[in-house]
């Protein structure tokens, strides 16, 4: 960490998770000089180290699958570039549905997956059981299944994208706060920080749950609303497959995958008032014990570990806000990913680096612009956990 900034920078880059260091990542591999990044406290504190780790591209909307598709193939691809180990685990992900209108839903949802050359299926009950023994089928209708998709490390994600980062020449700072961008001539061009100011060709939000105070800064709304996420570990299990799918109860939310030894669980927590609430609270833990006694209740004498909170970053259509902003033009921003920055941080980094170039990116995120709730263009992804 170099403790000094420097006084100006071609492209300033506010927040250090998964999204603004692949952003870094990709912008130094194109070649960009002089790019800073800024992080409120260490790199990938925020929201990314505090992830389960999933990653996939059974969405219900199209970008969203392109952008999932687009990061499975760079995680599987990422111990050569940008170069680190992850321990990606591509167990799959199984949906599990109980009832009619989302046994619809997930169907219409795989054939537009498969047209994108995703390889989800829908599969029958007892498939759903072969796949993930630990499940009770009561009331289980159907269930959706993409062996593709699996889960990995969120810290060695930002690890390899920091380090290589680095390596072209991006400065990543560390508990540094922006606290004022000056709007001149139209443009984002001085960001102020606890430790001095930075003169900015070009400002990038990254910032997750932090970034509507950015947004506003620079006069454009990002409507992101910071929302806590429990996940809890169990003990040790002896018995534990070598193999355990990415399973949720889509009614519920309730969701598991193997990591180490045991197993890893969350769920979400409708209950749960909005805020920057970091602290881990049982208070969710009624709920998540009535959704392991429905849907896997031979867990239920399985022993809790330690469990942690984070923050979801969610729009008020759960899809992200990716773009250039119309009322400053040198401020581009890729925040509100509402649970799903970091399995779509390497396809988003790219993104980023195309729009700062002025090129056509692979998909056209057009319709996630953050004007687009000034209307009537809202696309909710309705494929949340």
């Amino acid at each position: 960490m170099t403790r000094v900034l420097p006084p100006s920078a071609g492209v300033v880059i506010v927040g250090g998770g998964a999204i603004g260091t692949s952003i870094a990542f990709h912008l130094g591999e194109a070649g960009v000089p002089d790019v800073v990044l800024l992080e409120r406290d260490r790199l990938g504190a925020g929201s990314t180290c505090r992830a389960a780790g999933g990653v996939r591209a059974q969405f219900s909307d199209e970008i969203n699958i392109r952008l999932g598709a687009r990061s499975l193939a760079a995680f599987a691809r990422f111990g050569h570039r940008p170069g680190q180990e992850i321990d990606l685990h591509r167990v799959g992900y199984l949906f599990l549905l109980s009832t009619a209108e989302d046994v619809e839903s997930f169907e219409r949802d795989v054939r537009l997956q498969n047209e994108l050359g995703v390889t989800s299926r829908m599969i029958d009950v007892a498939e759903a059981k072969r796949l993930s023994p630990l499940i009770a089928t009561d009331g289980l209708l159907a269930a959706a299944f993409s062996p593709d998709d699996g889960h990995c490390t969120p810290e060695s994600v930002v690890l390899g994208y920091a380090t290589a980062a680095r390596r072209y020449g991006a400065q990543l700072h560390t508990e540094v706060t922006v606290t004022g961008i000056d709007v001149i001539a139209g443009e984002a061009r001085v960001v102020h920080t606890d430790r001095g100011a930075i003169n900015a060709g070009t400002v990038i939000c990254a910032a997750g749950a932090w970034s509507q105070p950015l947004g506003e800064m620079v006069g454009t709304a990002l409507p992101v609303t910071p929302v806590r996420r429990q996940i809890i570990f169990t003990e040790p299990m002896p018995d534990l497959a070598p193999v355990v799918p990415f399973t949720i109860d889509f009614a519920t939310s309730y969701y598991f995958h193997r990591e180490g030894l045991g197993l890893l669980m969350g769920m979400s927590d409708p209950d749960q008032a909005p805020g920057y609430h970091l602290q881990y609270s049982d208070a969710w833990l009624p709920r998540l014990g009535n959704a392991v006694a429905t849907r896997t209740p031979s867990l239920l004498g399985i022993g809790l570990g330690n469990g942690w909170a984070g923050l979801y970053e969610v729009t008020p259509d759960h899809n992200a806000l990716i773009g250039r902003s119309a009322q400053t033009p040198n401020f581009l921003y890729a925040t509100g990913f509402s649970g799903h920055g970091f399995l779509q941080a390497p396809a988003v980094g790219e993104v980023i680096r195309d729009l700062y170039f002025g090129r056509e990116p692979f998909v056209d995120v057009g319709p996630l612009g953050a004007d687009r709730f000034a209307g009537a263009a809202v696309r909710p992804e309705s494929h949340i956990v």
